[in-house]
Parts: C-alpha cells; sequence; structure tokens
C-alpha cells in the first residue's frame, strides 16, 4: 500500500456531498489522504449551503470546484487508492460507476440540494449529509489499511457505507 493514499469522491452533481467529502478527508486525513471529487453530470457550482456547513465545522474550503470526473481519468491523473459513490440509491438517483482497479464502495447520502422546504429545512438536510460523511470518513481513517488484505478492505469499506445507511435510515 503507498504512503499516501488518493481518494475520489463521485455523485451525479458534484456539488454536495462529494464536494463536502472531499473537503472532510482532507483536513482529517493529512498527510496521508488526499481527496478529490468529481460528478458524472456536474453543476459546475458548489452550492452555497455546503460551504456554508463545511465553515461552520470549521473545514477548510480553499479550492473547493465542481468537476466531471474525466479530469481523474485521462493522462496526469492522479492515480486512485479509492473511490466512494455517495449518491443515494434508494432516492432513484443514478451513481456514476468509476472503471479500472482502485477500491470502491458505495456510501449512499440523502441529496441536500434535492430538499426543497424552508431555509431551515434546507439547512437541516446540509447539515446531516454533512454528518453522515464525516462519521463515515473518521471510521474509514481508523481502519487498518495497511494491514488488510484487499478482499478484506473491500468488506470494511461496503460495512461502513451498509452499517452508517442503516443508522441513519432509522432515526
Amino acid at each position: 500500500m503507498p504512503e499516501r493514499y488518493n481518494v475520489l469522491f463521485l455523485c451525479a452533481g458534484n456539488s454536495a456531498r462529494s464536494i463536502m467529502a472531499e473537503a472532510i478527508l482532507n483536513f482529517k486525513g493529512r498527510p496521508n489522504f488526499r481527496a478529490y471529487s468529481a460528478g458524472s453530470h456536474p453543476t459546475g457550482a458548489v452550492r452555497p449551503e455546503a460551504l456554508r456547513q463545511l465553515e461552520t465545522a470549521r473545514v477548510p474550503i480553499g479550492g473547493l470546484r465542481s468537476k466531471a470526473w474525466r479530469e481523474f481519468s485521462g493522462d496526469g491523473a492522479p492515480k486512485l487508492d479509492f473511490v466512494f459513490t455517495v449518491c443515494d440509491n434508494a432516492g432513484n438517483e443514478v451513481c456514476p460507476v468509476w472503471p479500472g482497479q482502485p477500491m470502491t464502495a458505495h456510501w449512499g447520502v440523502p441529496d441536500p440540494a434535492a430538499v426543497h422546504g424552508s431555509e431551515a429545512e434546507v439547512e437541516r438536510a446540509f447539515r446531516e449529509a454533512f454528518f453522515i460523511l464525516d462519521r463515515r470518513i473518521s471510521l474509514f481513517l481508523c481502519l487498518p489499511l495497511k494491514t488488510l488484505d484487499r478482499l478484506a478492505l473491500k468488506r470494511e469499506l461496503d460495512n461502513i457505507g451498509f452499517t452508517m445507511t442503516a443508522i441513519t435510515r432509522e432515526s
């Protein structure tokens, strides 16, 4: 396993969930992790509610931008060790598929950008998405990556997404 791991968070729009995940992992995982985010159909803009949530949690937001996954598949792109999809299959949202050899897992998170309601309801949706991602990333950072074989690691990554999704849906 490498000394520094490159992680890509994927979703459709790359405006909220994957952006927050990128920022959280870059903040909590340094210097051993470098996170990126992208979308299969990027909106081209980061949701201001996502940036506010990150700022409230004191997570740096410099350099965050909505981008297409093609940036990470061509020449000169970083070699990816992990790819996590964060779209919500339960919400009938289509998740992008990442080809190649990185470890992959699906960590479905309800899309806060899809919430329409009062300002408080939208803010709550972004806060909840942030906390789900923050907990999953914290669990991921606790894994003994260097000592787990590929199959065991895949199982653990899937369990983080499955267990946290079950807990979130029950509450």
